[in-house]
């Protein structure tokens, strides 16, 4: 039991997540999402970048790498961009309210 909780602490790095900053070139390569397309939907609100230390390249965190990665899904699957880009949106509410609730339970029943 402790070594399978090791090893979910280790595959679930949240530290490593937060500081997770990737160029748009290695986003486009990760995803397959052109870098062109991502700039799209940056422009559209979909995704948010932050700028680089050169204040021209755009970097995305972990979570807006997670998205295009659902939203390309989900376009891939015949979704308009407007319909997946919302329910992305839906899901990543659902699951950190979700989640916000389970560890409220779980500090709950530790006390």
């Amino acid at each position: 039991m402790k070594n399978e909780k090791l090893e979910k602490e280790v595959l679930i790095d949240s530290e490593l997540l937060r500081k997770l900053i990737v160029g748009i070139g290695e986003v486009s390569d990760i995803t397959g999402v052109p870098t062109r397309k991502l700039r799209y939907w940056e422009e559209k609100g979909i995704i948010d970048s932050v700028k680089g230390s050169d204040g021209e390249t755009r970097k995305y965190n972990y979570l807006n790498i997670k998205k295009i990665l659902m939203i390309k899904e989900l376009v891939d699957e015949g979704y308009t961009l407007d319909a997946a880009a919302v329910k992305v949106e839906k899901n990543i509410e659902t699951f950190f309210k979700t989640f916000s609730e389970l560890m409220s339970d779980d500090n709950n029943y530790k006390k």
